[in-house]
């Protein structure tokens, strides 16, 4: 099936920008760049996935056919110097966008949320499992058949209540090793439910690639990023036309799963914990084994509560105004349809 960029064929760069898919004026480019900020904040928490963020504020379809854009026809036109028609196609604007959001939000609160998460954990915590509560309702709204999609949901909670409960191990910083931990966690950080930057956490590598991109010109930490980077590309172009895949030819059960992995998640973000071990990474102290325990009553569990219920509010308020303002989509572009 022909593409409408193939049909319109613009003849100039101007053109050619104007018709590819992404926001229509500044105010849905402010938008789509805070929703990036909330995604990139999310992002940086161990346990909290931007893929969740993505899926509450509406854009979660619409960034998975934004990554497919980038296909073997778009690099066929490239290839035959069809440059506008390339241009035309891909779903640029978007990304660039949500891109600078994402990269704003890394680049700005890292700092803040790891000093929230040692500082204040069980406050920070009761406000992302409110948030997480919440989106878990929001997701499992789009499960229709809930008793055909009842065994993908059991092996979500399953999964995820196992890999939240993993054991941070120790891996060599070699190019190929970086280079798969930089594709597992881009699968991850567009998963609901799963956290990219916990899986690094995991994999031995979340002080090695935080570590490189706050001292980027030391010597070697160049080369490890584009490595983790190149990984993180390749995981991404493939995993996300797979998942693209899954929501449109099986939605019920996929919704199901990832609804499923959202539950099982809840095991890292329950605020209350009692630190079993722990190491020293860096000049960082890193939790390597912990358990969930109840909380004592007083007034900082009131607090805590108090929070986790304005997580659970924005999260509904948000699902709200991106169903009036008619950001969401439920499939994807018939130029990206296979």
């Amino acid at each position: 099936m022909s593409s409408e960029s193939e049909s319109v064929r613009p003849v100039g760069w101007r053109q050619a920008w104007l018709v590819s898919p992404g926001p229509q004026s500044w105010r849905d480019a402010g938008v789509l760049m805070l929703k990036g900020a909330a995604m990139g904040t999310a992002d940086v928490v161990p346990g909290v996935s931007g893929g969740t963020v993505a899926f509450i504020t509406g854009i979660y379809d619409q960034l998975l056919c934004a990554i497919a854009s980038f296909d073997l026809n778009a690099l066929g036109r490239l290839l035959h110097g069809r440059l506008t028609e390339t241009l035309a196609g891909l779903h640029l604007r978007f990304l660039l966008a949500l891109g600078f959001g994402i990269a704003a939000a890394i680049l700005s609160t890292a700092r803040l949320m790891h000093d929230l998460l040692t500082i204040h954990p069980v406050p920070t915590w009761s406000l992302f499992c409110g948030l997480i509560v919440a989106s878990i309702l929001v997701v499992g709204r789009e499960i229709m058949d809930w008793w055909g999609g009842l065994p993908m949901l059991v092996l979500g909670v399953v999964s995820a209540h196992g890999i939240v409960g993993l054991i941070p191990v120790q891996t060599p910083d070699t190019p190929s090793i970086v280079f798969l931990c930089g594709m597992v966690a881009i699968c991850a950080m567009i998963l609901p439910g799963l956290s990219g930057a916990f899986l690094l956490l995991i994999l031995g590598k979340y002080a090695t690639i935080t570590g490189a991109l706050r001292n980027p010109f030391d010597e070697g930490n160049l080369l490890l990023l584009a490595v983790f980077a190149s990984g993180c590309l390749v995981g991404l172009l493939g995993f996300s036309r797979i998942l693209n895949l899954c929501l449109a030819r099986f939605r019920n059960l996929t919704m199901a799963l990832l609804t499923g992995l959202m539950i099982g998640a809840m095991r890292k973000v329950w605020p209350w914990k009692e630190v079993l071990e722990t190491e020293l990474i860096r000049g960082k102290e890193y939790v390597l084994h912990e358990v969930n325990v109840f909380p004592e009553m007083g007034g900082r569990l009131l607090l805590a509560l108090g929070l986790a219920a304005v997580g659970f509010v924005l999260v509904l308020v948000l699902d709200w105004w991106s169903r009036r303002e008619g950001t969401s989509t439920r499939a994807c572009d018939a130029r990206h349809k296979r």
